[in-house]
């Protein structure tokens, strides 16, 4: 069963992607930013974007029947590695006992240019009970 989480925004069906995808016991999460609608939390502060687009991933997780303990794999993509130690905090705050594997990446731009980072997520789910839900 292939179970799509969408985030409810308008270039969805445009771009063809969603939020997230559930098959069987894997949730792969899309690229996540802090970007809702046109607002952009924590404009110009790195861990607040940070902050948001994890909150953001975790919403995704809870609508697959997922959640943060699950996740075994982040992707965080930034536009300036110089600050990986305020990105790497607001991973940590999440993630730090849960410990997935991450990689950091440096790129030239995201979607918009006021958006400094981008997350990714795979989380496999081995606990009892977690069947998907109908939805989406």
């Amino acid at each position: 069963m292939r179970q799509l989480i969408s985030s409810g925004a308008p270039w969805e069906p445009i771009v063809g992607y969603s939020r997230a995808v559930r098959v069987g016991n894997v949730v792969e999460v899309a690229g996540t930013t802090a970007q809702d609608g046109d607002v952009i939390t924590g404009e110009g502060d790195v861990y607040a974007q940070t902050k948001r687009a994890l909150e953001k991933i975790g919403e995704a997780l809870a609508a697959a029947g997922a959640s943060f303990a699950d996740v075994v794999r982040t992707r965080i993509f930034v536009t300036d590695i110089s600050q990986w130690e305020a990105v790497g905090r607001a991973h940590g705050e999440v993630f730090g006992a849960i410990r997935p594997a991450a990689s950091m990446l440096e790129v030239k731009a995201l979607i918009d240019s006021r958006l400094l980072v981008e997350i990714e997520a795979t989380a496999i789910i081995t606990g009892v009970g977690n069947a998907p839900s109908t939805g989406n």
